[in-house]
């Protein structure tokens, strides 16, 4: 499943990975995928920000603002029964404030 592009707040320090794969085992989405005894991301594009493969890796090689951005907005309105807001505007007309922004 692809959210919306370029958007992700994910980000991987290699440095720190241990090619445990942990995060692999978590990640609702796919994003990841071993290479070369470390993990590497497959899509940012995928990764709907729910924070599960940075709490699950020991050695801080993953960083993401876990509830924030388009992905947010998707779940919660889909809960709720509403269309998905951000809040990342700055105004009615769509100005665009941040990333992770679905205005």
């Amino acid at each position: 499943m692809m959210y919306l592009k370029n958007v992700s707040t994910l980000e991987l320090n290699v440095e720190n990975c241990t090619g445990c794969g942990r995060c692999i085992d978590v990640c609702p989405h796919n994003v990841f995928e071993m290479a070369d005894r470390t993990v590497r991301v497959l899509s940012y594009d995928r990764c709907m920000e729910c924070g599960a493969c940075m709490m699950n890796c020991a050695f801080g090689a993953l960083t993401v603002s876990k509830g924030v951005g388009c992905a947010s907005a998707i779940i919660i309105g889909a809960i709720r029964g509403t269309e998905p807001v951000c809040g990342c505007c700055d105004d009615d007309e769509g100005t665009v404030s941040g990333p992770g922004c679905c205005c």
